[in-house]
């Protein structure tokens, strides 16, 4: 007898591969636990050419991988150090291609007090400061009567309205000239650098007003980062910093020349008061007057007072040297009429020694005088010749002659 044992089919077990698995769990996580804070400490910070940050949470006892994507890391103020306390704010998921689950961070902030921004804006002033950057002796003088004033904001934000407003009512002739950027968000502190370089390079601009108005410390964030410092720094005029309110410090703040408290104190600052400006004009103008009178009268006294000293002076100087001029031109006079009278003696002396000797004086006695060729004068017989042609010089002229005979006499 076969007997044959009935065993009824019983349902096939499913076989799922590695990444059904880590997909399923993937989902478990994600739908059981909501987004969630996590405190602990930072580890193993890296951030990643494509701009992902990868790190660890940790505690006494545990840890936690961690992603943030290159869209939320970009809005950090800065890198956490190691061992900072921070607190991550995000989604538990598992990392399918390894099986390692992680929190992707959407938010990263630090547990004591103001955490990364304080981080990042001591980060930033320490570097500035070794740089000399922040020295005060690098601040520059904010004109006291500029021509033309620049401006840096949004041009749709309240700070430009208030900052143009203080100017008419100041100083209603001055040159104005607004170069518009962003003032938060991403990129806005390359914008601010920009604009900041444009206006100084033109040569227009006597003083920069750079600044918006108030809001939060993210808001703010732009004017705290590093491109907005070296621009107010390299800026070739004085820049005035005029960012939120009085309690509002920033980096900018530190690197300009002149902070404002507000953008409308930087308006004034950068304004003189045309009323106080008439006044004075004025009170310079009465001080001007009783000075020219104060000065003329004392002038004209000390004239006065040098001509009748003058007076005096020159006559007890002129008297005495009157007298010794009038001595000593009587006695030029005679000393020239005496010389005079001698040299005329002696002219008369040589000029009848002077006629003695003149040939003219023999001839005018009877002589005559043969000249031969060239008014040579013929002395001997030999200086003639016979039928030769001579002339003979007599007192009152010249006569032609021939020569007919020479005797000679015997010496």
């Amino acid at each position: 007898m076969n007997l044959d044992l009935f065993d009824p089919p019983r349902p096939e077990t499913p076989v799922w591969t590695v990444s059904e698995v880590n997909r399923a769990v993937r989902g478990l996580l994600e739908a059981s636990l909501p987004p969630l804070w996590v405190s602990g400490e930072v580890a193993n910070w890296k951030r990643a050419g494509s701009g992902h940050c990868y790190f660890t949470l940790k505690d006494e006892s545990a840890q936690l991988r961690c992603v943030m994507w290159r869209g939320e890391a970009a809005r950090l103020p800065t890198d956490p150090s190691e061992g900072m306390r921070v607190r991550a704010q995000g989604q538990l998921t598992l990392y399918e291609a390894r099986g390692d689950y992680q929190l992707v961070v959407r938010a990263l902030e630090g547990e004591e007090g103001e955490g990364l921004w304080k981080l990042a804006f001591d980060r930033l002033s320490r570097k500035l400061q070794e740089e000399g950057l922040l020295a005060p002796e690098r601040k520059r003088p904010i004109p006291r009567l500029p021509r033309c004033v620049g401006l840096v904001t949004s041009t749709t934000g309240a700070a430009l309205h208030d900052i143009l407003t203080v100017l008419r009512r100041r100083a209603p002739w001055l040159r104005v000239l607004v170069r518009g950027a962003r003032v938060q968000g991403e990129g806005a502190a390359e914008e601010i650098a920009e604009a900041v370089k444009t206006l100084g390079g033109s040569g227009l601009a006597d003083v920069i007003i750079v600044g918006r108005g108030g809001g939060s410390r993210e808001d703010l964030w732009a004017f705290n980062e590093e491109p907005v410092a070296r621009a107010l720094a390299d800026c070739p005029v004085p820049v005035i910093s005029a960012v939120g309110h009085e309690v509002d410090v920033t980096i900018s703040d530190l690197v300009a020349d002149l902070r404002a408290p507000t953008p409308s104190a930087a308006a004034e600052a950068v304004a003189p008061d045309r009323d106080e400006i008439l006044r004075n004009l004025q009170v310079a103008g009465e001080r001007l007057s009783r000075g020219l009178r104060r000065g003329v009268e004392t002038r004209r006294r000390i004239l006065e007072e040098g001509r009748a000293g003058l007076r005096r002076s020159g006559r007890v100087i002129l008297v005495p040297r009157q007298r010794r001029l009038e001595e000593a031109r009587t006695g030029l006079h005679r000393a020239v009429s005496s010389g005079l009278q001698g040299r005329r003696q002696l002219l008369a002396r040589l000029s009848g020694m002077m006629d003695a000797l003149s040939p003219l004086s023999t001839l005018r006695r009877g002589y005559a005088v043969p000249l031969g060729a060239g008014g040579r004068v013929l002395r001997r017989v030999r200086d003639f010749a016979p039928g030769g042609s001579f002339l003979l010089r007599v007192v009152d002229g010249r006569i032609s002659c021939q020569t007919r005979d020479i005797q000679q006499d015997e010496v």
